[in-house]
């Protein structure tokens, strides 16, 4: 695991992934701690489209994967699964710490008033928890994915992209409504007795099992 470590988090990614979420942090304002999730997630989905875009591709550029086809595809999907672990890894805690960020930074309001209920705060947050890891896996599966199938780093982050700015809209909004993979963005932030958005992280979770299915294929015909 420490050497897939090496390859997939290498240090232009951990910095300019740090600068991301410092700078999002300062500049994306919210008023109230409900309101930190709906910042947070859409921006985060795209860095993990473009963070995990290149993490098997790589190997192609420099010729590794040459070497790569002589093991067998169970060997290579097993170790691409082991870097996307510990991409996916990074991101969540780099979520968890743009969550600490906000609260420190811009000081925002409990959604329950002046005096802070801890219970329903901390409620708020595993939530946010539970969400963000969906979308964070979701995108980053469907980038590197995607690389893999045209074997080529920027077609996989352009067809994310594409995703991203239709589902991340009012239109996808108004079409897709809580089956869209933003759900949780476009939820109504202020009941927490709704739970609707479920219905799109449950869409995000067959599509991840879908895609898991699908990748040794790809990575036997396009690898």
């Amino acid at each position: 695991m420490g050497k897939e470590a090496k390859i997939c988090l290498s240090l232009y990614k951990i910095i300019y992934s740090l600068f991301f979420v410092s700078i999002l942090c300062v500049v994306r304002g919210v008023s109230f701690t409900n309101e930190i999730g709906v910042a947070l997630e859409p921006p985060l989905a795209l860095l993990a489209a473009v963070f995990c875009a290149d993490t098997y591709v790589q190997e192609i550029i420099s010729k590794r994967a040459e070497v790569e086809r002589l093991y067998p595809v169970k060997n290579r999907t097993l170790s691409i699964m082991k870097r996307m672990m510990v991409q996916e890894g990074y991101l969540f805690l780099l979520a968890v710490a743009g969550y600490g960020m906000y609260c420190i930074i811009q000081k925002p309001l409990s959604l329950y008033g002046i005096q802070i209920v801890i219970k329903d705060e901390l409620k708020m947050f595993l939530v946010y928890l539970a969400a963000i890891a969906v979308t964070l896996i979701f995108w980053g599966l469907l980038s590197h994915t995607l690389s893999c199938l045209f074997r080529n780093m920027w077609a996989g982050i352009g067809c994310s992209l594409i995703l991203w700015i239709t589902t991340n809209s009012t239109v996808g909004d108004r079409l897709l409504g809580k089956w869209n993979v933003f759900s949780y963005t476009f939820r109504n932030i202020e009941d927490n007795g709704d739970l609707n958005w479920i219905c799109g992280k449950m869409i995000c979770v067959c599509l991840i099992l879908l895609m898991g299915v699908m990748l040794p294929e790809i990575i036997k015909k396009r690898g």
